[in-house]
């Protein structure tokens, strides 16, 4: 009888022993985990844990001092400007105003990594940003000027121009931030459903725990969990990282960690507890 031999594709992101200091001060500390092929990360942590920082290492904005990231299996420090263009793609959460570019004019540009330099855009160029346009619900807005769009339709406007640049990694820092709830579930959905390594830090909990495979959990620049959401959103976790009081239990439609939270706090601060 002949064995099955399982073949794993290698992870797309490895990261490994990574260490930041701005001003003296260490804001990441020995950061080591992986993302495999079609999954989605979710970085969640309080406000000053790290969370922007260690996305920005992951695509160049800064340098860490020490320790390795890889891109498939090769150090991203050895790609060039326009390869690792071509790689990664990046949602922020403060998007600078695009000028008068309208939505179509946008999403052309994640065909920049792609083309020769004055190339002109092709047929097929332009059907992928239709294509991508659809894909996100854009496509009535196409003509609308970027910047007279709501939030969520900017959101989906930047991540139609991501899945036109064909990324093998997805990085996206608050996607969700000053969107109303639905338009929150939606992105996350939206991006959950297309098929390539997602990287996101999220701030709503509840968010991460239903839409991501696995979370990593960032305090004070280190890595204190990561694994599954069962394995990382603990009572003893929240309250420990996070400093509230919670109640886990399935969540009823999907059976992650739904977190109820107790209320009460601000005695604390009336009486200088």
């Amino acid at each position: 009888m002949v064995a099955d031999i399982q073949h794993h594709e290698p992870d797309v992101l490895t990261v490994e022993q990574l260490s930041w200091s701005a001003a003296g001060k260490a804001l990441l500390r020995e950061i080591s985990f992986s993302i495999p092929p079609g999954s989605m990360l979710g970085l969640i942590g309080p406000n000053g844990a790290g969370k922007s920082s260690l996305l920005r290492c992951l695509y160049r904005y800064i340098k860490a001092q020490q320790g390795r990231i890889l891109l498939d299996g090769r150090d991203i420090e050895s790609f060039s400007a326009k390869e690792f263009a071509r790689c990664v793609a990046v949602v922020q959460q403060d998007t600078l105003a695009q000028m008068d570019l309208s939505v179509r004019e946008l999403v052309s540009m994640g065909l920049t990594p792609h083309k020769g330099w004055l190339e002109f855009d092709s047929r097929q160029d332009r059907l992928k940003v239709s294509a991508a346009l659809e894909k996100v619900g854009m496509q009535a807005l196409a003509d609308r000027t970027f910047n007279l769009l709501s939030g969520g339709e900017k959101q989906r406007a930047l991540i139609a121009r991501a899945i036109v640049q064909q990324p093998r990694l997805l990085i996206l820092d608050e996607p969700t931030n000053h969107l109303d709830i639905r338009y929150q579930i939606q992105i996350l959905e939206l991006v959950r459903s297309l098929g390539v390594s997602v990287i996101a830090s999220i701030h709503d909990l509840n968010l991460a725990s239903a839409l991501c495979d696995k979370l990593l959990l960032l305090n004070r620049g280190e890595l204190v969990a990561r694994g599954a959401p069962e394995k990382v959103l603990t009572e003893a976790m929240i309250a420990d990282v996070f400093g509230v009081c919670c109640q886990i239990s399935p969540h009823p439609q999907h059976g992650k960690p739904l977190i109820s939270y107790f209320y009460g706090y601000q005695r604390e601060v009336d009486h200088g507890g």
